[in-house]
């Protein structure tokens, strides 16, 4: 393990060492498990980020009623700006 110092407010320190206490372990373990935790549901994987993306595919439009600007952007940048 790799010790490392951070800073804590008055009212965190308070509740993780509240949890330490109630769960029965150090101090140092609440806090490894609770950076753990936050890492955990921090970055969801690179298959999520795909399946969120592909489900807003044709979900929204331009101000003419547009649904295809991902597919045919260069077209309408032409329209637009050409």
């Amino acid at each position: 393990m790799i010790r490392t110092q951070i800073q804590l407010t008055e009212h965190q320190a308070r509740r993780l060492r509240a949890r330490a206490h109630e769960r029965g372990v150090s101090l140092a373990e609440i806090i490894r498990r609770c950076v753990e935790q936050g890492l955990a549901e921090e970055a969801p994987g690179r298959g999520a980020l795909y399946d969120r993306a592909a489900r807003v595919v044709g979900r929204f439009s331009d101000r003419r009623g547009a649904r295809d600007i991902s597919g045919k952007h260069d077209r309408y940048l032409d329209e637009a700006y050409g």
